[in-house]
Order: structure tokens, then sequence, then C-alpha cells
């Protein structure tokens, strides 16, 4: 199989065109409305991204009401089977995807295909998780009753996507809900949408059926505002700042609807006096630069214990001046461009003011040159408490390093914010251990680089960070209708005598306290009453 960079040597330049996918086929939409698409390497445009229209969106809504009848009635087997079909034709498809993702979102074309192949196992994942959607029995206090808790698809879901991994937060929101047998809209990200668009293609050809998998693409605001009130929708998914994660909770939570939320984070990275500093350097600094520092759980304050301080800033600069930055279609490069250009404005503004609180700059601290969104691998030391970047994630190539004293300041500090999803410690003692216990932050990053790329892990997060639990075992059960409190889904009681069925006769049944609670139909002799909680 052809590697990613020999495919780019082949056939360079070549980006598709994008286009929507409603009702099972692709389109351009009705608005006439379109957005450029630009190369974070060279800054130029390379393609549009469509908008859709309002009549679009209820052309998708409409398509995912009809495909939920669809899916739901879909054995979990046959899901299984489609699903395991669309991982094959991603996984085949990874070295002409990668380039295209390069293109529109600059990491690494290395990176990209292995997010690519991820995919694969992300779908497969999922996929055998639909044949684990297990019941369960409920003990009942009477013994003539049998009590089943039964988990059924909430209904059609609207997901809402970054553009920093546009494959793997997609892929997650795609497979969860049609492992629970749940239809989907996807709103993709405008700025890196041909990726995404390649992975709901696999889908499509894998079979899924016609208005089960949505794509559009649009005004954010827009397309929220108008998904998520729409009775059609059941369930939100979203993925972004917790500033418009805030809004759209609020939105769904006027409407009583579910919802999945993955937000911004500021995770520490804890090196304590008894770290192999080589391998916390080496660790540390491959998962801070990663796709340029724009991934949630990159590490993004380091702290580091006074006696081993300095000769861990050495190492961790070294790393950074090491790094080849360029275009990420370049083999031999490590670190792309930024996203955008409002990344490197954030970039300059979190460094000035680092540097005016009275921080070093260690390493970078700029952008490099004029063409593309180039920004250098950045250290700064020496950073106070009320700098902006020890407040704010930076979502970018900053890594920020102070001391500490003692275990207790460190929690503290590690704890400072109102932000829990990842933490970094290394160490060669308990005192990683002890620290997850007091540390309230959903997922310890073990010390070896993307690790939390694991299909199987969860992304528990806590306070400002998730709301929801939309990863690993937990991201099938947020498109279910279940509840953890022992609700009964469906009763069968039977009663002795000949067989009969009377509806309808609920009020003389009352009467003779004959009344069955909880249901709409009298008991009598010889009857099998079915009893429904609607959730």
């Amino acid at each position: 199989m052809l590697i990613a960079a020999e495919i780019m040597q082949e056939t360079p330049g070549m980006y598709p065109k994008v286009q929507m996918f409603i009702a099972g086929e692709w389109t351009d939409g009705t608005s006439g409305k379109s957005e450029d698409i630009l190369n974070p390497a060279t800054g130029q445009p390379i393609g549009k991204t469509p908008h859709a229209s309002r009549q679009d969106l209820d052309r998708a809504l409409e398509a995912a009401k009809a495909g939920f009848e669809i899916w739901r009635k879909t054995s979990p087997f046959d899901r299984y089977k489609l699903m395991r079909k669309a991982a094959d034709i991603i996984r085949s498809r990874a070295a002409e995807i990668a380039p295209v993702m390069t293109m529109e979102q600059g990491k690494p074309v290395v990176e990209a295909q292995g997010e690519t192949m991820l995919a694969g196992d992300l779908i497969d994942w999922f996929s055998e998780e639909a044949r684990r959607a297990y019941g369960r029995i409920v003990p009942p206090r009477m013994g003539n009753v049998s009590q089943l808790v039964t988990k059924e698809p909430v209904g059609p879901v609207a997901a809402f996507t970054p553009w920093n991994f546009p494959i793997n937060q997609a892929v997650r929101k795609i497979s969860a809900a049609l492992a629970a047998g749940c239809s989907i809209i996807v709103k993709g990200p405008e700025e890196t949408p041909a990726s995404c668009m390649e992975l709901v293609r696999a889908y499509a050809d894998a079979g899924i059926p016609a208005g089960v998998v949505q794509l559009v693409f649009g005004v954010p605001s827009e397309v929220s505002e108008y998904l998520i009130p729409h009775p059609i929708i059941r369930k939100i998914s979203f993925t972004g700042s917790t500033a418009v994660g805030k809004h759209l909770a609020a939105l769904a939570g006027l409407h009583m609807k579910r919802v999945t939320m993955e937000l911004g984070g500021h995770a520490p990275a804890i090196v304590f006096a008894d770290a192999d500093l080589d391998n916390a350097a080496k660790i540390l600094s491959a998962n801070k630069f990663r796709n340029a520092g724009q991934v949630c759980v990159s590490p993004t304050r380091f702290l580091v214990h006074e006696s081993v301080y300095q000769p861990f800033v050495d190492k961790f600069v070294a790393a950074a001046k090491s790094l080849k930055v360029g275009n990420g279609l370049d083999k031999d490069t490590r670190m792309g461009p930024l996203a955008n250009p409002r990344r490197v404005d954030a970039m300059e503004g979190l460094v000035s003011d680092a540097v005016q609180r009275g921080a070093k700059v260690q390493a970078g601290g700029k952008r490099i040159g004029n063409e593309g969104f180039f920004f250098e691998p950045t250290v700064i030391t020496d950073v106070p408490r009320d700098a902006r970047i020890m407040n704010e994630e930076p979502f970018g190539p900053l890594a920020p390093i102070t001391s500490f004293r003692s275990y207790d300041e460190v929690v503290a500090e590690a704890n400072r914010l109102p932000y829990g999803l990842c933490l970094h410690d290394l160490d060669q003692d308990d005192a990683g251990d002890r620290l997850r216990y007091r540390e309230r932050h959903g997922v310890d990053q073990p010390p070896w680089p993307r690790a939390a790329g694991s299909a199987v892990r969860r992304h528990q997060g806590f306070r400002l960070r998730l709301r929801g639990r939309p990863r690993g075992d937990r991201g099938l059960p947020e498109h279910e209708v279940r509840d953890p409190g022992e609700r009964v889904r469906k009763s069968r009681v039977v009663i002795p005598g000949r067989a009969k069925r009377e509806p309808g006769i609920h009020r003389a049944a009352r009467k003779e306290g004959k009344w069955i609670p909880g249901s709409r139909q009298a008991a009598r002799p010889g009857m099998t009453v079915d009893r429904t909680c609607v959730a």
C-alpha cells in the first residue's frame, strides 16, 4: 500500500470538491453561499465549503427522521456488519485521505494518516458495542411479575465537530450514534471539510441506508440554533470551546434535550523529582507539539519540581528547537502550521502578555515568515500564575514551565482552574498514583505519546470540561434511552386463567380494585399486560 507522501508525489495539489450529504445524495445545497478553504501552509484558497440553507436543513431533518425509523429496526448484528465494512473502507483510503487532511488542516501527513487509520479502529470498536447493548432483569417485588430493562435508541442526533481533528472527532460521534440505532446529522467543520466528507463517504459506500447519516456545513450559530430546538432532534453532541458549549447546552436545556459536551481543557504536566528527565522531555515534547499543540489533551501547564527544574528546561528546550517545522506534506516535517490565522494572533498575544509579566522566552516566541500560519515551537519559563497562558487554554505550540516545591503545592495548582480533562504525570514512585485520587481530571495520560487516541479510552472529564461521557464504554449509552435508576422499561404480568385481552376497561377495573399501577389496561384472568415506560 502506498503511503500518503508517495500519493502526493504522484498527484500533487489534488483537493476534492466539497459537498454536503443529505438524504443519501451528495449536494451543493440550495443557498448558493460558500466560504473559502485555506491551506494553512500557504494561506491560499484551495476550495470552497458550501453552506446549507434552511431548506437544506429541513430536508436533512426529514431524512434523519425517516432514516431513524429504518435504522432503529435494523438488528444490532446487521448494524455491526455495515459498520465493519465502513471501517475497512476508511482504512483502504487512508493514504489518499491523509494528504487532503494535511492540505486543509496543516498537520504532518504522517499524523493525518494515523488519524484516518484510527478511525477504522474506532468504527470497529463501536460496531462490536452494538452487539453488547445488553438489557437487564430487575428482581420484582411479586413472584408473578417479570421486569426487564431494555435499551432503545434515543432518536436523531445533531452533532457539531471541530477543525483540529476533522475525522477523529466526527467518527466517534457518528459511530456511537449508529451503534445505538440512532440517525445523525453532522455539522462538519467549515475550515477542514473534505476529510470529514470522506469519512461520511466511507459510511455511505458501506451501505448505511439513506437518511441515517447526513453531513451539512454552514454558519455555525445559524445551523445550531435551528437544529437544536427542532422537535425531530432528540440528542445533541458537541466538541469545541467552553464558551460555545455553554451556549449550546443552555439552548438544549430549554428544550429538555440530552447533551454530550467535550469542551476546553488546560492540562497540567507534572514532573516529579525522581522522574527520568530524558524520557520526560521526550514524552512531553511529543505530546505538546503534536498537531502544533491544537489538541484538547495537550500538556499546557508544565509544573516541574524545583530540584530538577533547570535540567528539565534545558532538555525540553533542546527538544523544541530540534523540531522541523514546515509544510505537512513534506515527509521530514514534524510540526506543521497552525490551522488558521486566528491561532497565530492568539499565540502572539499570549507570549506578549507572559513576557510583560516577567516570563522569559527560552525558545521560539514568534511566527515564522509571512506565508501561511506558522509559529515557532515556544518554551516560556518563570511564568507567573496571573499570566493569561496559565489561565487560558493556549491551543497552540506554547509550553509555559514553572516550578513547585511540595506535593500539596502542585496538587493545588493542578486543581486551580475550572477544567478537568487530562493530567500528565511523570515519576518513578507512587506520587502519580496518589495524585490520581486528589486530582479532578478525567484522563490520566500514561507516559507515552498519543495515548488518548485509544478507541476504548473514556474521556471522563470534570467541572467545565465535559458533560456526558462521549468516548469508550460510555459512548454508546449516551445515545440510548436508559436510566441508571432501575427504571422498568417493560413489565409482563401474567394472571392465571383463560387468555383474554380486554383493552379500554380501565375505569371499571379501577372501581373493582383490579387496576395494575402504571398500566393503561385492567387485569383479567389469563390476560398478559404489557407495561411500557416512555423515557
